[in-house]
């Protein structure tokens, strides 16, 4: 009775009370259990009790540390009378501390653990659950050892299990002496023993000591095989998964705290259960991706097959849908590189890099195998071009470039990229020895080595068998020890060589390779790489001297310093063999003659003219020996066209300030003047940016401009950017040389309003294109400028300079020959006159004032005197083409040129040419017996270009004319092109196949069926299907084919698909059709893949025979591969074409629209689930391409802050449809596909985009996943959330019966 007043008084009293009386009655545990919870519930009291909780463990410690105390905590644990995690944390920090005192105590903590810390799931429905967590927060300090602060008790229970199997570590290393090798030399938690006086009598005696050292012994292994049982079991681990993803801190200390233990524990060797080995491997980097472990549907296979197939199936070009065609991708942006009528802002270094970090994530391949696939790809890409056609188009130069230079450049970022984080990881105290550092290399040595088994890849062209040849014979001096240091290969005449020195590209990869420090001397003697060396060959290649980095430097120096006949020496040097097959020290070519491009001002310079006047010979040496297309595109695949712009910009602005009264005498005896280097530095900036292309490319109508458009304004802006010195900026080794590269020539940022001329003329060209000419007045400078010019232009003709501006007379009036001369006037002056002098002319032929021959040889005249007006005149007569105010005049071969010799000729080619892609060619003779006819600004443009002899100092030139000429006649209606190629196939006979090539193109820009029917030709290519079946041709080899010319076989040949639409879609006006197009074309080939291709009939009956065929179709594993081979290339032409627009409308516009409307069909008939489910994944796999392209699978890109905004917009809609919010009319099977693979994509293989999506629209989708049954996804998506999902992804795991897993 007293006992009960007292519960009534004081509970916990009572309850102590009780406690005390059975425990010296030995009563029954059970029986203890009921009456305390018989008389708490009695008296209101909820349960589970935190308050009692608190009462028993500080009633066993240490008063009461008797086994029946422990039986009473363990059945009020066992009945949930008292919080089992609450108590596990309270016992944790009062026994840890004594477990050396009290190893019996200990032992059985670590019982109550084995039995109660992996059955969360009965503890998170407690009614007090916050309020527990909470509480542990208190006990165990979470907030402050890891720096989290929050309240959310999912979040509180990942903490919870990791500091409990922290404090075993810790206890554990403790126990063995092992705690000093840590970097704290102590741990965060009380676990260091601090023992108590015990045993002091006179009882003690040694045979207890020897237990109790023998029960510390067992408790050190009982704690280490607990810890691997954390690490094993299906709920704690993916628990300490979720420590890992989002406490990476914490986690780099508990790792290494493990491999100290795995490393010298004696404990672990005496264990049974678990081995060194066994301890490491379950927190490998192997284990770590816990995706793998997700998709527990057929969406495994879509990803499993694919990393099934090594990459060797593919030795040659024509390569087959297998394993290797998934690097089309890489294929296609190299290729689209060599377009000669665009460069890049973007260094095309950046662009591969981003582009392999894609395809390595997306695809789970090792490195050795992306290495592979790049070396591969830029060996197809100088293969296909072996032998070039000619024109002014990048030949074989700019490819060996991509090879040589870019590629090794990618690759030795890539490598330096993992080698400086793992130095960062060792400087922080957080190196993992699983982490070896360098594994990148290691892989890129036997991507290397394994390429001698590409024989037909590794064939030189002829052009670079010298090379290769020279490359071979060091391998084979170095063999046979003899000192190559002096060795300049180079220079060796090739005849002397012995026959058995066979280079091949092997041996130049390698070199590059070597140059960069990516591989070392010991390549040569990979098994069938060197030979010895004989006598011969030592007699070739004595006394020669060496080219290196430093040689370069001393050329740079001379340039620089010495006397102007050095400098322009030197300057020559650079720009020769070192800048075009230098391609070991090509980026430090580049570099010199760059930076040459902005010289320093003279020590002693004191004058008021610009210091750059000084250096024109030396300018103009370098302005020329750039000019050639394959140098322009090395520049700007080594991304220095925003840089080679400011620098050029400076160089206009001030010859073309200058009157030219002074010249310059070269040592070749040409003489130069103001005019002549502004017009070569001119010509060449014009280059940089597509300034010729008509208004239809600049947004006109209701078309928005789409894809790159360059301009002087964007050009310094990205230049500019590269002066920026971030840290994050700094870590990529391509930003840091282009930030080199900027601040050598003005550590400060440039605008166009340093230029005021240049902005003067750019405004003027804008206004050109965007209305007719007017703002002439009579009196000003500009009429006075234009009526001298008309009559230096016209003054051979007596009728020519009358009347011819504005309808008034020459001002210039009668007078002497000396009227007529050339006037000395600043260029940017004559340049602001040109309009309206081409204007006038065109008028005055137009009206019969002048005829064709005197209109041409006056333009030819003007550009004589000044050849950067050429530039002008493009621009006027592209503006007036589109204008559409000009008459049509004759090509009858008397007024006009005529084509007619060789007009049926080029409309064969063209058929031939385009043969491969069923599109039908209109016919050149639609007008009958009538003349070919043209725009009269686009027959006195082509006629002025024919003028044109094709010599060296007028190609320059005419590389700025003829992408302007063939850009122009291309918009114009058909067949203007034609005529155009035919006037100029005359002109210059070996530039026969560029001309009919270019003629062919335009073909697709008048039709946009016919831009349909080549993207159909494309993915029928790729994906091997002829039209009757499914082969297993197709990939790369079909898709870009071996190149084009009338070198082959005889005679021109059918061009291959992917080559003709690289080279069209730039001129596509409505580039965003191509959105529905390439869905609705995808879909198709979809379906294809599904009956094989074969007729609907023909399947029917192939189905009932071949029984052993997967429900009827393909097999699974083939058609998914074909699939996602149909997306990638849908994602790579949809990334090409329309960039950041095109692809963020896809997401946006049309995917939604897709899904919401109805696709079956009757034709479809009884498909299975086969199809709709193909469909999905294929939809899923191109977005996700698509994403990755344009944004990147991490953050390192400006392009990926905007990626969170589109992104959630797209989940939003996904959410919405999942939640039944949006009614879809698609098939609901190719939904489910859609999303399960796209959002696993997302996990998987870009984790960053699931970090930047809202956390409340996380939880959305993962619930839905989880209606779905996709429980595996619906984890994932809270596991790659971060933080703010990592309290929902913990509850998801101890609410959900997920199958076993093992993330580390």
């Amino acid at each position: 009775m007293e006992m009960c007043s007292q519960l009534y008084l004081n509970p916990w009293n009572g309850v102590l009370e009780l406690t005390k009386a059975s425990q010296e009655q030995g009563c029954d545990p059970l029986l203890w259990a009921i009456k305390v919870s018989s008389k708490l519930s009695s008296l209101g009291v909820s349960l589970p009790s935190s308050e009692l909780a608190n009462l028993l463990v500080s009633h066993i410690c240490w008063d009461n540390n008797v086994p029946i105390a422990w039986k009473f905590l363990e059945k009020a644990m066992a009945h949930k009378i008292v919080p089992s995690l609450l108590v596990l944390g309270l016992l944790s920090t009062r026994v840890m501390p004594y477990r050396h005192s009290h190893p019996a105590a200990f032992r059985l903590y670590m019982e109550l653990l084995e039995r109660h810390a992996f059955t969360l799931k009965r503890y998170s429905t407690l009614p007090e659950y916050q309020k527990i967590m909470n509480s542990l927060d208190t006990i165990l300090n979470f907030s402050q050892i890891f720096t989290l602060q929050t309240n959310e008790p999912g979040v509180h229970l990942v903490q919870f299990v990791f500091s409990i199997v922290w404090q075993l570590v810790d206890a554990s290393l403790d126990d063995e002496g092992l705690l000093q090798l840590t970097p704290e030399k102590q741990s965060k938690w009380p676990t260091e023993t601090q023992d108590m006086d015990v045993d002091r009598d006179d009882s003690y005696n040694e045979k207890k000591n020897e237990h109790r050292e023998r029960l510390k012994a067992y408790n050190t292994v009982m704690a280490i095989e607990l810890i691997g049982k954390f690490l094993k079991n299906k709920v704690t681990s993916r628990i300490l998964y979720l420590a890992r993803q989002n406490m990476s801190m914490e986690w780099g200390g508990f790792i290494l705290r493990i491999q100290l233990l795995a490393k010298n524990s004696l404990a672990l060797r005496n264990s049974e259960v678990m081995t060194p080995d066994g301890l490491l491997h379950l927190i490998s980097d192997k284990q770590k991706n816990m995706s793998h472990y997700c998709l527990k549907n057929s969406l495994q296979e879509f990803h499993g097959i694919l990393q099934s197939t090594p990459l060797n199936d593919s030795a040659g070009l024509c390569l087959g849908v297998g394993r290797s065609a998934f690097w089309l991708p890489l294929d296609l942006l190299l290729e689209d590189a060599m377009d000669g009528y665009q460069v890049y802002a973007t260094s095309a270094i950046e662009m591969i890099a981003g582009l392999v970090k894609t395809l390595q994530a997306i695809n789970s391949t090792s490195w050795y195998e992306i290495f592979l696939g790049l070396w591969m790809a830029a060996l197809r890409l100088v293969q296909r071009e072996r032998d070039p056609i000619e024109g002014p188009v990048p030949r074989l130069d700019t490819r060996m470039c991509m090879l040589l230079s870019i590629t090794t450049l990618v690759i030795s970022d890539l490598v330096e990229e993992e080698e400086s984080v793992a130095t960062d990881e060792i400087e922080d105290g957080m190196d993992s020895k699983n982490q070896v550092p360098g594994t990148r290399r290691t892989d890129l040595i036997l991507s290397v080595q394994n390429l001698i088994e590409y024989h037909s890849l590794l064939t030189p062209p002829k052009s670079v068998i010298d090379t290769a040849n020279q490359a071979a014979a060091k391998a084979m001096m170095f063999i046979s020890r003899i000192n190559v240091g002096t060795a300049y290969f180079e220079c060796i005449s090739m005849p002397d060589m012995p026959m058995n020195c066979s280079g091949n590209l092997h041996h130049l990869i390698v070199e590059a390779c070597i140059a960069r420090n990516l591989l070392d001397t010991t390549a040569y003697f990979w098994p069938g790489y060197g030979a010895s060396l004989t006598p011969s060959m030592v007699i070739a290649l004595i006394s020669t001297p060496a080219t290196s980095l430093a040689e370069i430097e001393k050329v740079f120096e001379v340039a620089v310093n010495g006397p102007d006949d050095e400098r322009i020496a030197a300057a020559t040097i650079l720009c020769g063999a070192s800048l075009i097959c230098g391609w070991n020290i090509q980026e430090h070519t580049v570099y010199f003659i760059t930076r040459l491009l902005s010289p320093p001002v003279p020590v002693d310079y004191s004058g008021c003219d610009s210091y750059l006047i000084g250096y024109a010979p030396m300018l103009n040496v370098l302005l020329v020996g750039i000019a050639p297309v394959d140098c322009v595109q090395i520049f700007s695949v080594h991304g220095l066209v925003p840089q080679l712009a400011g620098s050029l910009m400076t160089i206009c602005e001030v010859f073309g300030s200058c009157v030219p009264n002074i010249s310059w005498t070269l040592t070749t005896g040409e003489e130069i003047s103001a005019h002549a280097v502004f017009s070569n530095a001119f010509a060449l900036l014009l280059k940089l940016w597509r300034f010729n292309h008509p208004p239809v490319e600049c947004g006109v109508g209701d078309v928005p401009p789409v894809g790159s458009q360059l301009t002087p304004e964007y050009l310094l802006l990205v230049r500019n950017s590269h002066l920026v010195s971030s840290g994050n900026m700094l870590k990529d080794p391509n930003r840091r040389r282009l930030a080199k590269i900027a601040s050598s020539s003005s550590p400060k940022p440039i605008f166009v309003d340093s230029f005021p001329k240049l902005k003067v003329w750019y405004r003027q060209h804008l206004a050109c294109i965007a209305s007719p000419l007017s703002g002439l007045v009579n009196g000003t400078p500009v009429y006075q400028t234009v009526d001298t010019l008309l009559n230096m232009m016209f003054k051979k003709f007596n009728r020519g300079c009358q009347s011819m501006t504005s309808g008034s007379s020459s001002s210039s009036g009668p007078g002497s020959e000396d009227t007529y001369l050339r006037p000395k006037l600043p260029a940017w002056d004559i340049l602001e006159a040109v309009p309206f002098v081409a204007d006038a002319a065109l008028t005055a032929c137009s009206h019969g004032r002048l005829s064709p021959r005197e209109l041409c040889t006056g333009l030819k005249d003007l550009a004589d005197y000044l050849p950067a007006t050429l530039a002008t005149i493009v621009s006027y007569f592209s503006a007036e083409v589109t204008r559409g105010v000009w008459k049509q005049v004759f090509m009858n071969g008397t007024d006009w040129p005529s084509p007619a010799a060789n007009l049926s000729n080029v409309e064969e080619h063209i058929k031939k040419i385009l043969a491969a892609t069923g599109v039908d060619v209109p016919s050149l003779a639609a007008g009958g017996s009538s003349p070919a006819a043209l725009p009269l600004p686009l027959a006195a443009f082509v006629s002025l270009t024919i003028t044109y002899k094709l010599d060296k100092a007028s190609q320059r030139f005419l590389n700025l004319a003829g992408p302007a000429l063939e850009s122009l006649a291309a918009g114009c209606p058909w067949p203007c092109m034609p005529i155009v190629a035919s006037l100029w196939t005359q002109k210059a006979k070996r530039w026969s196949d560029f001309l009919v090539f270019s003629a062919s193109r335009t073909v697709f820009l008048h039709s946009n069926d016919a831009v349909v029917q080549l993207l159909k030709s494309c993915f029928s290519a790729t994906l091997g299907i002829n039209g009757t079946c499914i082969t297993s041709n197709g990939g790369v080899g079909a898709l870009l084919g071996h190149g084009f010319g009338s070198h082959f076989s005889g005679g021109i040949s059918p061009v291959a698909p992917g080559i003709l639409y690289l080279r069209v879609y730039r001129s596509i006006r409505d580039i965003m059709f191509l959105r529905e197009e390439i869905v609705a074309l995808l879909m198709r080939l979809v379906k294809d893949v599904t009956f094989m291709g074969l007729p609907r009939e023909r399947f029917e009956k192939l189905k009932k025979v071949k029984s052993g065929m997967k429900h009827g179709h393909l097999s699974f594993a083939v058609a998914i591969m074909k699939v996602k081979l149909a997306a990638s290339l849908g994602a790579s032409l949809m990334f090409l074409s329309g960039g950041m627009g095109l692809v963020q409308s896809l997401i946006k516009e049309t995917l939604p629209s897709w899904f919401m409307s109805i696709h079956w069909s009757k034709q479809e008939g009884d498909s299975g689930a086969m199809l709709p489910l193909l469909r999905g994944y294929a939809l899923a796999y191109l977005v996700a391409l698509c994403g990755a392209f344009i944004w990147g699978v991490d953050s390192s890109s400006s392009a990926a802050k905007r990626r969170p905004k589109i992104l959630r917009c797209h989940l939003e809609f996904v959410a919405s449809a999942v939640d039944g919010k949006i009614s879809l009319g698609c098939d609901p099977i190719t939904w489910r596909a859609y999303v399960s693979g796209f959002l696993s994509l997302m996990v998987r293989c870009m984790p960053s985009w699931v970090v930047e999506v809202d956390v409340e629209l996380l939880k959305r989708l993962s619930e839905g996943m989880s209606r779905w049954n996709e429980k595996e996804l619906a984890f994932a998506l809270l596991s790659a959330g971060g933080v703010g999902t990592m309290g929902a992804a913990a509850e998801l795991i101890i609410e959900t019966d997920l199958q076993p897993f093992s993330p580390f």
